[in-house]
């Protein structure tokens, strides 16, 4: 078991930077980076739950580590990951990513972003990072942290150089509707699809014109798919409608060489007490049926819904009062690693919530250990 876990997480962090002097080293590295993933693993939001379930878990670790000195206290976490290189750490977690399987599912890539509201500290910003996913898998693929006084434009192209992207179509808002950012999708392989509205000016308006409702019907090359979906007491119809028929629309946007499709997507949501209805516009390389290509917006809403609200109602982001130096960049980086580990898990099991798994490895040493060993089949 001590082999499988060195492979799959250990192994892959042991070359990362001591930050610490020779003297405060009293724990290796590798030891306060086991219990911290154990710790997050089974609830911990804070350094003194990381230090209280060292203390209650020290003979489980220990199967693993020697942990001759015990367990680290909580001022000792602190100091290490307010240390330690997040540009490193990043790195390496895209590596150890990779190495859950080299040809993972990655049909389509959703890139979002994502502030921590209680991260902020005198002086600095509030945390806000650009997350890659991978819809298919539910894995995180990578993470940029977004600079101050700067948005999720310029972290996106950063975040594009790491990420394979041959064979995926990458969904991103309208933030990311950017021409050098469809260039750099094509350039490595890739499709996009972008959402449009009314920072792409001229661009958003000549296709709300074209696909407006007076026009749909003359358009000759434009086909439609349906799709309805119920539950949760509510019934929501989708039309996609999609034209490929955009020679036009790149000619007169010549920055937008890359367009092949647009798209018009009307949302019509029911429910017992009100009915509400939506309009969206997007861009796309892709030469798909409209059946596929609502398949893959559909896809892009799985990081919010699997990533962003999970991290924030199951392992309290939002709420963490982390936020000195680079410890809330390292610790929402280990939050990824920790979902990554539990959502494979998830997948092989019946029923079961994220929320629910994390209870359970901090109850049952067999099934934490089952999670810190997963693999992609």
């Amino acid at each position: 078991m001590g082999i499988e876990v060195e492979i799959s997480f250990l192994d892959h962090f042991k070359d990362i930077e001591d930050p610490r002097s020779e003297r405060n080293r009293d724990y290796t590295m590798s030891e306060i980076r086991l219990v911290t993933l154990c710790a997050v693993i089974s609830g911990a939001e804070g350094w003194q739950d990381v230090e209280d379930f060292g203390k209650a878990k020290i003979d489980y670790l220990r199967q693993f580590l020697p942990y001759k000195n015990g367990i680290p206290s909580d001022d000792t976490y602190r100091r290490f990951f307010r240390a330690i290189d997040p540009k490193e750490f990043q790195e390496l977690f895209r590596s150890w990513v990779e190495s859950l399987k080299s040809q993972m599912q990655k049909k389509v890539i959703a890139i979002d972003g994502k502030s921590s509201r209680h991260s902020f500290d005198e002086g600095t910003d509030m945390l806000h990072m650009v997350s890659a996913y991978a819809s298919e898998a539910r894995l995180v693929l990578a993470q940029e942290k977004v600079s101050e006084k700067s948005n999720e434009i310029t972290a996106i192209p950063k975040l594009l150089e790491w990420l394979d992207l041959r064979g995926t179509t990458v969904t991103i808002d309208a933030m990311g509707c950017q021409y050098d950012i469809a260039d750099q999708i094509i350039q490595k392989e890739g499709n996009y699809i972008f959402s449009l509205k009314g920072n792409q000016g001229t661009l958003c308006e000549d296709v709300t014109t074209c696909l407006s409702d007076s026009e749909l019907k003359t358009i000759n090359n434009i086909s439609s798919f349906k799709d309805y979906d119920k539950g949760h007491g509510r019934l929501e119809t989708r039309q996609c409608w999609v034209t490929h028929d955009v020679a036009w629309l790149r000619e007169r946007h010549p920055h937008w060489s890359s367009i092949h499709s647009i798209i018009r997507i009307d949302s019509k949501r029911e429910t017992k007490d009100k009915t509400t209805y939506e309009t969206r516009y997007y861009i796309s390389s892709l030469q798909e049926t409209p059946q596929k290509v609502l398949g893959a917006i559909r896809s892009h809403w799985e990081i919010e819904n699997n990533l962003h609200w999970v991290l924030d109602m199951s392992f309290g982001e939002d709420q963490s009062r982390i936020r000195k130096e680079n410890a809330p960049q390292v610790m929402a980086i280990i939050r990824h690693m920790a979902l990554n580990l539990l959502q494979l898990t998830k997948d092989k099991m019946k029923r079961q919530s994220i929320k629910r798994l994390r209870k359970m490895a901090g109850w049952d040493d067999n099934i934490l250990s089952n999670i810190l060993t997963q693999k992609f089949s």
